[in-house]
This record gives C-alpha cells, sequence and structure tokens, in this order.
C-alpha cells in the first residue's frame, strides 16, 4: 500500500504533536512543582557563595576603581606592572573596607550590646515593680475604677510568662542547633563568597570581555547592542541608587547619633542604627525605624519619646528635600507613585532586601518597557514623548527651573 505524504497535512502534524507534548510536559511540571522548587533552591544554595561573591565584587570595584586609577596606577605605573598594580589595589581595597567593618564593630557593637542589655534589664524591672508604678499611673485617671488587685494579677501574669520563657529555653536545643548549622553554613558562604569577589576583581576586564564576546557570537549584532546598552544602563542605576542610597543612611545615622545625644536621650546609639538601617528604603523607611525607636525611648522617658517624633521628623525632612536628591539626584528615573509600588510588591515577596533591591530592579524593569513602546511608537511614526498624549487642558506640570 503506497502513502502519499501531504506536506501540509504533516506540518499540521507536527505542530499537533508539539502542541500536546507541551501540554504534557506543563501538566507535569505543575503537577511536581514541590519537586522543582526543591531541585531550585538546592541549585540556589549550591550558587548562593557566587552570589555573594558577585556583591561584595560589585560593591567594592568602585573603591577598587579609584584606589588603583587615581592612587596607586600615577604612583607605580612607571617600575610595576598591570598584574602588580592590580593585586595591591585589591588588597588596599580589602583591608580598607576590613578596616572599616572593624572599626564599626569595636565602636558600635559594645554600645549596641549595652543598650539592648539594659533595655531587657528595664523591661523586666518594670514588669516585676507593677505594684509600685501602677498606683501612681492610675492616680492620673481617677475616673476609672480599676480594682486594687490588678497589680497582682499582673505580677502573676509576669510569672506566667517566666514560666513559659523557661520551657521554651529547655524546648529551644534542637532549634539552637538548627541555627549554628545554618550559621555555620552561611559564614562558610560569605567566606567563599569573598574568596570569590577577589577572582573576580583581578579578572574583572576578562570576565566583561568574554560575556561580550559571547553575545557577539551567539545573537545578531543589533540584539548584543541592545543588551550592551541595557546593561551600561542597569549597571548605572543599582551603582548610583546602592551607592547614594547607602551614603545617604550612614549620614543619616551619624546625624541622628549627634541630634540624640545633644538631645540626652537614651540608648542612643541603638536607635541610630535602627534608623541608619531601616533609612536605605525609601519613603517607608523613617516610619519603619521610627516606630521601634519611639517604644525603646519611651520605655526610658515618655517625655523625650516625643521630643525623639519631632527630632526624627525634621531629620527625614532634611534627608528628603536636602540631603537625599543631592546624593541620589533621578538616579532611578521613577515618580513617587512607581518607586511606593515596587518597595509594596517587591517587599511583599522578599521582605527588607526586596523592599531595599525592588525599587533599582523595577526601575529597569520600567526602562525596558518604556524602550519597547518607544519602539513600536517609532515603527508606526507617531510620537514617542508622553507630553503629545495629553489633553490640551490637562498638561503634564513642568518643575521649575531657578
Amino acid at each position: 500500500m503506497k502513502f502519499n505524504f501531504n506536506r501540509q497535512h504533516t506540518t499540521i502534524a507536527i505542530y499537533a504533536f508539539l502542541v500536546l507534548a507541551g501540554a504534557i510536559l506543563f501538566n507535569g511540571f505543575f503537577q511536581n512543582l514541590d519537586y522543582f522548587r526543591k531541585q531550585v533552591e538546592t541549585i540556589f544554595n549550591l550558587l548562593k557563595p557566587f552570589v555573594y561573591g558577585f556583591g561584595i565584587a560589585y560593591i567594592l570595584n568602585p573603591v577598587l576603581k579609584k584606589v588603583e586609577g587615581r592612587v596607586l596606577r600615577p604612583a607605580m605605573g612607571k617600575w610595576a606592572g598591570d598584574k602588580a598594580i592590580r593585586g595591591i589595589s585589591i588588597l588596599v581595597t580589602y583591608l580598607l573596607a576590613t578596616g572599616v567593618l572593624t572599626l564599626f564593630f569595636m565602636i558600635v557593637a559594645p554600645q549596641l550590646v549595652s543598650s539592648i542589655t539594659g533595655l531587657v534589664y528595664k523591661l523586666s524591672r518594670y514588669i516585676n515593680s507593677a505594684d509600685v508604678w501602677l498606683p501612681t499611673l492610675l492616680n492620673y485617671f481617677p475616673e476609672f475604677d480599676l480594682p486594687s488587685t490588678i497589680s497582682v494579677y499582673l505580677q502573676e501574669y509576669a510569672k506566667t510568662i517566666a514560666e513559659a520563657a523557661y520551657r521554651m529555653l529547655t524546648q529551644a536545643v534542637p532549634w539552637l542547633v538548627n541555627l549554628s548549622t545554618r550559621f555555620a553554613s552561611g559564614l562558610l558562604s560569605v567566606v567563599v563568597g569573598v574568596i570569590v569577589s577577589i577572582y573576580m576583581l583581578i579578572d574583572k576586564e576578562r570576565f566583561c570581555a568574554g560575556l561580550k564576546r559571547g553575545w557577539y557570537a551567539l545573537l545578531p549584532k543589533k540584539s548584543a547592542d541592545w543588551l550592551l546598552e541595557l546593561g551600561s544602563d542597569a549597571n548605572k542605576v543599582f551603582g548610583g541608587f546602592i551607592s547614594g542610597k547607602l551614603l545617604d543612611s550612614l549620614i543619616i545615622g551619624i546625624l541622628c547619633f549627634i541630634g540624640t545625644s545633644l538631645l540626652g536621650m537614651p540608648n542612643v546609639m541603638l536607635v541610630s542604627v535602627i534608623v541608619g538601617v531601616t533609612n536605605v528604603i525609601p519613603y517607608f523607611g523613617p516610619f519603619i525605624g521610627a516606630i521601634p525607636s519611639f517604644f525603646i525611648i519611651l520605655i526610658d522617658d515618655p517625655i523625650k519619646a516625643l521630643w525623639f517624633l519631632v527630632f526624627i521628623f525634621i531629620l527625614q525632612q532634611f534627608d528628603g528635600n536636602i540631603l537625599g536628591p543631592k546624593i541620589l539626584g533621578d538616579s532611578t528615573g521613577l515618580s513617587a507613585f512607581w518607586v511606593v509600588f515596587a518597595i509594596m510588591l517587591f517587599g511583599g515577596l522578599y521582605g527588607f532586601i526586596g523592599m531595599f533591591l525592588g525599587v533599582p530592579v523595577f526601575s529597569v524593569i520600567y526602562m525596558l518597557f518604556n524602550r519597547f513602546l518607544t519602539s513600536r511608537l517609532k515603527a508606526r511614526q507617531m510620537p514617542q514623548e508622553i507630553d503629545s498624549y495629553c489633553a490640551s487642558d490637562a498638561p503634564i506640570p513642568k518643575k521649575h527651573k531657578p
């Protein structure tokens, strides 16, 4: 029997087979989603030292460029080779980074421990001395007819809390073992990450050139040029935002320490660290840092806690209107609405790190989408500027230029 193959029918059959196979694979993927998630987590854990290494190298690269280009190369370029200068520059960069971290922990860590210890002691003292401060507090509210035995109830409740805490401590041995194991694993990843970052900084030009070479080998020239331009713009966004925000938060932390010290507030180091660390989150950072700081000061002095809110409001106004724009400028290119959107989205997905890195990540996504829209409008020979699409009676407000 002779078969007559029809090319059109064969093509349809092949497409039908591919669609069916794709549907089966897609269904199998969702049926085994937990398995694939575990495999992805395993791969990510194995690559974690390289992620840390890339992050460390990316943060230290601007320092390395200044040390090498402005100090060592002009001083040693006549009698030392490029590899020797690069090696010494990396050594100096890591010594500077280690010195800054050591100085930070030597100054900040003891005061942080002292503040936290004092805070815990005051909390326990307040709970155990409820019969002393409670009557005084009730005198301010004579209209409330509270039974005199409330202090006894509070003391009994405090004893119950203490007993529950003791039981939790006795049952926490497996949790502590797991925490210690995770800490040791994380510390090992950081150490390996530092080693990886050194190799990355040594051969950073080779890595970049190899990546560029691969793009041009595998992709059309137009696509490779587009990727290079995108990478350059993304690097400017990330580098400008991260370095600028870290510097801005460091200055705000120092100003907070100076201001709270002059105002005679308690736990100034703990409060300043909280304010400085949370300040890396745009918009919401000041509120996130001010709330726990307020309660920390409230435990010691309620009046000073109110003055702290006034001080932090003035400090954040200075940061938002003067210091922040001077340091960051318009590094992300996002409006306030999209900044808040990025913080809420990535913060909900990835927590504190998502709040910090969500803004530059979304800025790159926004830039990609805007370029796509621009290319489509250009292909249709339509105006590309957003002002061209405003209603005649509702133009976009322009910034005032002095």
